[in-house]
């Protein structure tokens, strides 16, 4: 078997359908499974699974492991010479494996491959790559001095901004919502470090695949979606999670750092001191229309209702889509990209394409009931019912 997918639930339900329906698409030409762990979701996660895809395999944790212990779990009853981590609010393009395995079978050395990553905004997510966080590093990112001096070699290492992210090479540590690699790698590196609940696991992961001397890549010939949730919010309980995360890979890997536990707190009680001066979140965007980007014009007028909102129907056989869409730019309107007649590749380039802070997007999985997306990488995203 080529590769195994391993995707680990929590609480998600409706992006692990979405998720696993993309990758579902991406592996038609392969040789390949997909693993669903689920970590004691209080949903209706499993029921969903059982009903929708009654051939992918699902493990039904009886507490929430972790992160780590859960993918672990997951791997054990992998088949695939490669492995992909993948996070459930995802969505890959048709093409996303069968593209990054035929980089893989390229490489000697081969150690973790990550790609682009966008969020529901089509916005670039910089933690694609990274560099190793070192406590200067780190610092450097706590005071977004990587921001500030974008150029200078020397505050720019956290996010590897020696790599354009339309830049294909390597780098010393990828995120957890998307790493792919052998299966072999993964078991000589024992997985996951399970003494690590949550944010360092990735990190941890990626150096151990150093220390092996393998070359970790990012690959930016495929770009995938992650949504983002609640847990990327930058506010002191971030930062917190964040110093107990590289406080674990210190004592791992490094001497312990007192310098980078005093930069930290410094570093939470500036975020503390900016808080007070943001005020109350920005109001919600108020849309003028939808633009529904369907063959379906039936079904544009049960979403007006739905919605209570203008829809604006584009026939997705007579319309160039980007083209077209370009139109819309700067207004303030949300696309919603009918996925029974937009590929998931069309709608990934579509979003990356037309990011504009007016414009919103959302996605109508084929043969679901409801439309999904975000419109903030710092909340959970939106899923509205299409009874």
């Amino acid at each position: 078997m080529q590769l195994s997918v391993i995707i680990l639930n929590y609480n998600v339900r409706y992006f692990l359908e979405q998720c696993v329906l993309s990758v579902q698409e991406a592996i038609t030409m392969l040789d390949a499974e997909i693993i669903v762990v689920d970590n004691n979701s209080e949903d209706d996660s499993c029921l969903m699974m059982k009903e929708r895809f009654p051939s992918v395999k699902l493990i039904q944790n009886k507490e929430n492991f972790g992160f780590p212990k859960g993918n672990n779990i997951g791997v054990a009853e992998a088949k695939g010479k490669y492995i992909c981590i993948l996070n459930p609010d995802t969505v890959v393009a048709e093409d996303t494996f069968t593209k990054i395995l035929a980089f893989a079978e390229e490489k000697k050395e081969l150690g973790i491959i990550g790609c682009k990553l966008i969020d529901g905004t089509g916005n670039f997510l910089p933690e694609s790559k990274r560099g190793i966080p070192t406590p200067w590093v780190a610092f450097t990112k706590v005071l977004g001095l990587y921001k500030i001096f974008p150029k200078w070699e020397i505050f720019n290492q956290y996010y590897a901004q020696h790599l354009d992210q339309n830049q294909t090479g390597k780098v010393e540590i990828l995120v957890g919502a998307f790493m792919l690699m052998e299966r072999k790698l993964y078991t000589d590196l024992k997985g996951f470090d399970e003494n690590c609940f949550m944010y360092a696991d990735d990190v941890d992961l990626s150096y151990r695949s150093l220390q092996k001397q393998k070359i970790n890549y990012y690959f930016h010939e495929t770009a995938v979606l992650h949504y983002k949730g609640e847990s990327t919010v930058k506010d002191e309980k971030y930062m917190k999670r964040f110093q107990e995360a590289m406080n674990f890979f210190y004592q791992k890997h490094f001497q312990k750092s007192f310098f980078f536990s005093a930069f930290i707190q410094i570093g939470i009680w500036f975020f503390a001191f900016v808080k007070m001066f943001q005020g109350k979140s920005k109001r919600k965007l108020v849309l003028e229309k939808y633009i529904f980007y369907s063959s379906n014009s039936i079904l544009s007028e049960k979403l007006a209702a739905i919605l209570k909102n203008k829809v604006e129907f584009l026939d997705f056989k007579k319309e160039k889509m980007v083209n077209s869409c370009h139109v819309f730019k700067g207004k303030k309107v949300e696309i919603i990209l009918d996925n029974q007649y937009v590929s998931f590749k069309k709608c990934i380039k579509i979003i990356e394409t037309l990011k504009d802070k007016n414009v919103t997007f959302k996605i109508f999985p084929k043969n679901t009931n409801f439309i999904i997306g975000s419109n903030s990488r710092n909340d959970r995203g939106q899923i509205v019912k299409i009874e």
